[in-house]
């Protein structure tokens, strides 16, 4: 493995002549190509060139000669740049808490100066090899997790901009990637069902219950089902399928589009907002208790009436406990201000509106899940 096109690269750095020498010496025939440096920043400018497939550095260096604290240092600045490169460190100084403080900083093997050539071969060779495993493995799972928010994204619904009278728009936001909040559009003939849900818990685990619920919705809801019965047939079948500590919140609403009426059952979400076109706000929390821990619950329902220029919004709690930098929740209050000062706003550009809000508040950091969806009334631009 003598040829440089096959030959593993690594990079070396000890400030004095005789030892990058004798390493260099060391490296020859063995399928090791080194990489020679003096001093912790021509560490960085050769990391931020090339790549690397492991790092031998000393601790001292001239300015520092003892006390490891330049090795240190650097250990912290190369674990910033690359966490998954391995780290072998070499020392004539070592304490023991001068080792513990290498390893807790990346360092991957520490070695005594005057080094054994064969454990020093023996350990960059094992380091290496440990590393492409871990970035092998890495990969996959970054494609697992590309496939698996590629595959949750398809399972929400692209909004139509308009059914019947009615203006939609949404907004979903995992905190990682995939997550437990979800929404449905569902069309009938005359009626339009709509379902918003947050799944307790954040990532994989709670982004693989919120297709089992998304399914669930779809299967008992039909153009005439009262959201009432969708709550409590849900509620059953997930009470037989929840883990412990797990549970859903969740808000189903069926519109009719000849009689511009709005019926509902709320299952412990946030309470969606109706405000109306003179201001009013109309919070909707008829319904019962959380999904998936009581299977005898029952669930009661409400109808409304929607006339022109009324918007309903509808939020999981990633909206309203967006933090600011201060530790500011974003609440309630402020999305309903932002709706009445929008009056006269259509249901994309309400929501484009009142997400951009939220993001600007956390400082486009986001802890949780957030979803939001603006239903608009009428003729509304």
């Amino acid at each position: 493995m003598s040829d440089s096109q096959t030959a593993t690269r690594i990079l070396v750095a000890d400030d004095q002549a005789d030892v990058l020498e004798a390493l260099r010496f060391l490296l020859l025939g063995t399928g090791l190509e080194g990489d020679f440096v003096t001093s912790p920043a021509a560490v960085m400018e050769r990391l931020s060139s090339r790549q690397y497939e492991a790092l031998l550095i000393d601790l001292n260096y001239a300015t520092d000669t003892t006390s490891g604290q330049e090795g240190l240092a650097l250990l912290t600045r190369v674990r910033e740049a690359d966490p998954m490169l391995p780290v072998v460190v070499m020392t004539g100084w070592a304490t023991i808490d001068t080792a513990v403080e290498a390893m807790r900083r990346g360092a991957r093997s520490l070695v005594q100066k005057p080094w054994d050539n064969t454990t020093l071969l023996g350990i960059l060779e094992r380091e290496i090899e440990d590393a492409r495993a871990a970035r092998q493995l890495d990969a996959r799972r970054q494609r697992d997790d590309d496939d698996a928010r590629l595959i949750q994204r398809s399972l929400l619904p692209v909004t139509p901009p308009r059914v019947g009278p009615y203006q939609l728009a949404a907004a979903w936001r995992p905190a990682s990637g995939y997550g437990g909040d979800c929404y449905d559009v569902i069309p009938f003939k005359g009626a339009l069902g709509l379902s918003i849900a947050d799944v307790a818990g954040k990532g994989l685990p709670a982004a693989l219950l919120m297709s089992n619920l998304q399914a669930a919705i779809r299967a008992f809801v039909h153009d005439d089902t009262p959201p009432a019965a969708v709550c409590t047939n849900v509620n059953r079948l997930l009470c037989g399928h929840m883990i412990s500590g797990r549970f859903v919140t969740c808000c189903y609403l069926r519109f009719d589009l000849e009689r511009r009426e709005l019926a509902y059952a709320n299952a412990g979400h946030n309470p969606p907002l109706l405000v109306r076109a003179s201001g009013e706000v109309e919070r909707l929390t008829t319904g019962g208790v959380i999904l998936g821990v009581f299977p005898e619950s029952a669930y009661q329902e409400q109808t409304v009436a929607l006339a022109e220029g009324d918007r309903l919004i509808l939020y999981t709690d990633g909206i309203t406990e967006a933090m600011s930098g201060q530790g500011e929740e974003y609440g309630e209050d402020r999305l309903v201000a932002l709706a009445r000062s929008n009056g006269h706003d259509g249901a994309q550009s309400l929501n484009d509106a009142l997400f951009g809000d939220v993001l600007a508040f956390a400082g486009h950091t986001l802890q949780d899940d957030a979803t939001l969806i603006t239903v608009s009334v009428g003729g509304l631009g």
